[in-house]
């Protein structure tokens, strides 16, 4: 059928491509760090160091990118945000000492951190309140397509060329994108490829456009800080794996990087599971008639229990036993995160949804930033003992969730009745909705 409603599932796919090459940049120095840091002499602190700074750029960059998102649009802010990650991403190739790591994830990190809040953004423009869920998974799915393309990619090229030869030709991969992306996207209502009938599709549960809502009305409303502390008690788990993972596994089983592939796959590989599923779960409970607060909450909470057993991962006895919890509490996470981020959506109108993602963003980075230089400090102290920081990561979840709860009894959309010309708390009570 020539008016058939799918060009949605195309702009999924972009964002699904720019997700998977998001990660599989961030991941290099986390796949090569046992080899880089025996032969530079880093230690536990120092590498500790290097990765919080990706995360303090990272958050720094989620505030200013989300609110630019949401005053340049999507396609603009994209293309400007791969070209920075990129070329940030291949300079790991030039530096020599921590210092210099440090600037080059401190550039990536700025540059990445555009990635969630335009892609969740361009969900809720080309997609009804009841698929965003699914869409949102659909996309996150690709953080872990890149995590299993990393460990396949990255050693295979060091071994055989050198680790700079990582670093260059996986940022080169962002340009491949950007042409793509740019030929490709347009938003929905000014796109030549799209039907009226998936047009009228997209629309049918959506409410009259609302004006951009000011920062210091978002930053009054109890929904914006419940995500922000669903992030940052979440995200510090999700940067361990990916950038801790590897050295957990050389320094407990000794798994060298020729050998890091296979359990990294299969990680992985199961986290890309728990992102489609989770998101799916939420929306199959909402069509049944759930509402949006319960499905997406009934989701998370079953997301914070499969976690708990990571506490137990440093004291499995074999190395698949490790990864088979590991691989269980990756899927969690996603299947957390796809439902964590779509509760934006939900709430908070589409100008103000990257504003939104920016902020909980900021909070989460920080957050992982402390955890990060607590991690190295930690395990220099226990000479590697990393127990303390699996206990952390089994119960953060079942926390962010009652924290969530108490923040955001309900998720509906009730920010319309915020006014732009009130401060917080001024709130007029007007019965618009919002998407």
């Amino acid at each position: 059928m020539p008016n058939r409603p799918t060009f949605r599932w195309t702009v999924v796919a972009l964002l699904f491509a720019a997700t998977t090459i998001n990660y599989v940049d961030r991941q290099v120095l986390g796949i090569l760090a046992p080899t880089l840091q025996r032969d530079l002499g880093w230690s536990e602190s120092q590498y500790g160091a290097i990765v919080s700074w990706f995360s303090l750029a990272y958050g720094v960059g989620m505030v200013a990118t989300g609110r630019a998102l949401d005053r340049l649009g999507a396609r603009t802010g994209f293309a400007g945000a791969i070209i920075v990650w990129s070329i940030a991403a291949m300079s790991h190739a030039l530096a020599r000492t921590a210092g210099a790591f440090g600037f080059s994830r401190a550039m990536l990190g700025l540059g990445e951190s555009a990635n969630f809040p335009g892609a969740v953004k361009t969900v809720a423009l080309w997609f009804p309140k009841r698929e965003r869920a699914f869409a949102v998974g659909l996309f996150n799915a690709g953080s872990n397509l890149g995590a299993v393309l990393a460990p396949l990619l990255v050693p295979w090229i060091a071994i055989n060329w050198g680790w700079q030869a990582a670093f260059i030709a996986t940022g080169a991969l962002g340009f491949l994108w950007l042409a793509f992306w740019l030929a490709l996207y347009r938003d929905p209502a000014h796109h030549p490829g799209i039907s009226r009938e998936e047009l009228a599709y997209i629309e049918s549960d959506t409410a009259d456009a609302m004006p951009r809502i000011p920062w210091r009305a978002l930053l009054g409303r109890r929904e914006t800080w419940a995500f922000g502390v669903g992030k940052a008690l979440t995200d510090p788990v999700w940067l361990f794996y990916l950038f801790w993972l590897p050295k957990f596994l050389d320094a407990r089983w000794g798994v060298t990087l020729s050998a890091l592939a296979a359990p990294l796959i299969a990680i992985y590989l199961f986290a890309d599971v728990g992102s489609i599923a989770g998101g799916a779960f939420s929306s199959a409970l909402i069509k049944r008639g759930w509402s949006v607060g319960r499905g997406r909450k009934t989701a998370m909470l079953v997301a914070a229990l499969a976690i708990v057993p990571t506490m137990f991962a440093p004291y499995a006895p074999s190395l698949w036993t490790t990864v088979a919890i590991v691989s269980v509490a990756a899927a969690a996470h996603q299947w957390w995160s796809a439902n964590l981020y779509t509760s934006v959506g939900d709430v908070f109108s589409a100008p103000a949804v990257a504003s939104v993602i920016g902020i909980g963003g900021f909070v989460g980075a920080m957050a992982s930033m402390l955890f990060q230089r607590y991690t190295g400090a930690i395990l220099d102290a226990s000479h590697g003992n990393y127990a303390l920081v699996f206990r952390f990561c089994g119960l953060a979840y079942l926390v962010a969730l009652l924290l969530f709860h108490l923040l955001a009894p309900r998720l509906e959309p009730r920010g319309a009745r915020i006014p732009l010309d009130t401060m917080p708390g001024e709130r007029e009570d007007r019965s618009d909705n919002m998407t």
